[in-house]
């Protein structure tokens, strides 16, 4: 809660700057009587577009991710291997400071799992299938303490608020240059005080380029935290169990994605494009990962 509440006071205090900045050069006297733009309201009303989306998604993500995926919750192991399953998340989370997530399987013959939850203490760990069929035990355990570093690390919040936070300058950047451009396009001597039709245009389609532009830093951060979680989950095994599950899982040709964009930024693997294509992957190539882990990076 206290990560969700310093990130909403950063976001709060940069808008409040542009404000500051706009008022102080006159831009927004100017956006005021070129498209009737008030920016006191634009700057709520993107907030709360920008982080309603990400925080809902977020409080509702074990519940969507049970209902999408099918997952299966262990409440009582019926098997020796469910046993060891739950005992190696306990374990590891009580290593990682963390309380006890919820543990389950969903099935597919794609080799994955995935960690989500809106709290580091509420959270859910989930394998899949094919990931218990194709690995070995000490690969599986390296899988779930990657998973566990994700939780232990905040990486749900975090990426949830930093997609609330993007979102929040797509809706806002979009307003501001559909008004410049209405301005710029209104001839001389009109007197209407609502904004016209090039502000609609102009908003739609700024929106659509500057949202690519935002989900290229939200995925880079998705990389960014992967590395992080390899490591982590090198603590809480080793080095050399951590690579070997990532060779594993480069035995697989091209595995699928998790059904679910949101779920799929935080499995252990998913699609690698490149030139241009890279740049919207939420996981970095399984080479580099493996790379990172044995220069101790």
């Amino acid at each position: 809660m206290m990560r969700i509440l310093l990130f909403l006071g950063t976001n709060i205090a940069v808008l409040i700057v542009i404000s500051l900045v706009f008022r102080l050069f006159g831009l927004d006297s100017a956006l005021q009587a070129g498209g009737g733009i008030n920016m006191t309201s634009l700057l709520v009303m993107a907030a709360i577009i920008g982080f309603s989306g990400s925080l809902i998604s977020l409080f509702l993500s074990k519940f969507m991710a049970k209902r999408s995926m099918g997952v299966q919750i262990i409440d009582q192991p019926t098997t020796p291997f469910e046993h060891w399953l739950l005992d190696t998340v306990a374990r590891q989370a009580q290593q990682a400071g963390i309380q006890m997530p919820e543990v389950g399987i969903f099935d597919t013959p794609d080799p994955n799992a995935f960690a989500t939850g809106w709290n580091r203490n509420a959270a859910l760990v989930a394998v899949s299938t094919g990931l218990l069929q194709t690995m070995t035990k000490d690969e599986v355990e390296a899988v779930v303490g990657h998973e566990i570093s994700h939780v232990a690390n905040g990486d749900m919040v975090t990426l949830a608020l930093i997609q609330g936070v993007v979102n929040t300058f797509v809706v806002f950047l979009s307003r501001i240059i559909g008004s410049l451009v209405d301005s710029a396009l209104r001839v001389p001597n009109d007197d209407r005080s609502g904004p016209g039709i090039g502000y609609f245009i102009t908003s739609i389609i700024a929106e659509i380029l500057l949202s690519f532009l935002a989900t290229m830093i939200v995925m880079w951060f998705s990389r960014y935290r992967e590395f992080h979680a390899d490591a982590g989950g090198a603590r809480l095994t080793s080095r050399h169990q951590m690579a070997d599950a990532l060779r594993a899982l480069q035995r697989i040709h091209e595995p699928r994605d998790l059904p679910a964009g949101e779920f799929a930024a935080f499995g252990i693997s998913g699609r690698i494009g490149g030139g241009l294509q890279a740049l919207f992957m939420s996981h970095p190539p399984l080479e580099q990962r493996i790379a990172a882990l044995e220069s101790g990076v």
